[in-house]
């Protein structure tokens, strides 16, 4: 069997360590591996897919990155690229893993409705899946956040400041919540439950009233600005393709800047960005991501199409794609009050 592996979307750590369990399972039981470079591309496009070896998967496990490389790709624009997609598997193909996140499995569940043989991965910093407790990199987005928040700890005490950080978070505040959560950051802003100026700013003035002489306030990129006293002067597309690059928005410098403007905060902003996604994935998403590939592989060796294999209460199970192909999965209630109890 001649089995398609793509990365769409953005990078995230762990990715290779899924490529390479699909791969050892699939040379195990005499099955070929092609490797498509660039995600939905490179099938829209001229074929871009080469055989992989086993060389091609040795020590990657811990390799940060993509091998496959990755793309966003709009293949609605121009038309036709959908089609394109299809023939081009009919042609090359008789399988297709495609990993990513909502984006991607809404293309793979729009393929599985038409019965071309695909399994999905979830991958997602944002891990706002639905239907899954885990995707591919998010372990390693809340590591990172966490150890800078420990970094930023020290210096906010000794100069007496607020440091605003802005992480990763689209849509949802898994990332925010997790990291703030693990790093003690004193105030933590996700789009799910917005805070308005005034609320913010009570918040550090009480804490300083209280006796602590700095504040960490983690805020997530998608947070709305409106609910800031700001303006979006753009549409944010939910698909990552078309819209506002949420970094250029400087939702954590319009903070900060609002905060300087009450008075009586010395007030300094990191924006963490790309740094969420590079380096080497942690043994969490390692061991994750080689779990949910290898089951990945045994859906498409068992002609179970148009499914998913997602992580739920610490156990694989195979959905399908139309489970988490539309919709987000947000921060509950309860998590994020948990967050705001550690004043």
């Amino acid at each position: 069997m001649r089995i398609g592996v793509l990365t769409a979307g953005g990078d995230a750590p762990g990715l290779n360590a899924a490529i390479r369990a699909i791969c050892q399972m699939s040379f195990r039981h005499g099955d070929r591996v092609i490797g498509i470079s660039n995600g939905w591309e490179g099938l829209a496009k001229e074929f871009a897919g080469r055989e992989l070896t086993s060389a091609d998967i040795a020590g990657i496990v811990g390799l940060g990155g993509t091998i496959l490389g990755t793309a966003r790709y709009d293949l609605d624009n121009p038309p036709g690229g959908r089609e394109k997609v299809i023939a081009s598997i009919e042609s090359h193909l008789d399988a297709v893993v495609a990993i990513g996140g909502d984006g991607t499995q809404r293309i793979s569940h729009w393929l599985a409705d038409r019965d071309v043989p695909v399994v999905g991965v979830p991958k997602t910093l944002d891990n706002d899946l639905l239907g899954t407790d885990y995707c591919i990199g998010f372990d390693t987005a809340v590591s990172i956040v966490t150890e800078s928040l420990d970094r930023l700890y020290t210096t906010a005490a000794s100069h007496h400041r607020v440091m605003v950080v802005e992480t990763m978070g689209r849509s949802t505040g898994w990332v925010a919540a997790m990291g703030g959560l693990a790093g003690g950051a004193d105030l933590v802003v996700i789009p799910e439950f917005p805070f308005t100026m005034d609320e913010i700013i009570s918040h550090l003035v009480e804490r300083r009233a209280a006796g602590y002489g700095f504040s960490i306030v983690v805020i997530a990129e998608g947070v709305n600005l409106e609910t800031l006293g700001g303006h979006e002067t753009s549409e944010i597309s939910g698909d990552g393709i078309r819209g506002t690059r949420l970094a250029t928005r400087g939702v954590g410098q319009f903070l900060a800047k609002r905060i300087d403007e009450h008075g009586g905060f010395e007030v300094r902003t990191t924006v963490l960005g790309h740094l969420q996604r590079g380096g080497s994935p942690t043994a969490y998403d390692r061991i994750w991501a080689t779990r949910v590939g290898v089951a990945a592989y045994e859906a498409v060796a068992a002609g179970d199409f148009g499914t998913i294999p997602v992580v739920r209460g610490g156990e694989i199970e195979l959905a399908p794609l139309s489970s988490v192909s539309h919709g987000q999965r947000h921060v509950p209630r309860e998590l994020y009050e948990l967050c705001q109890a550690f004043f």
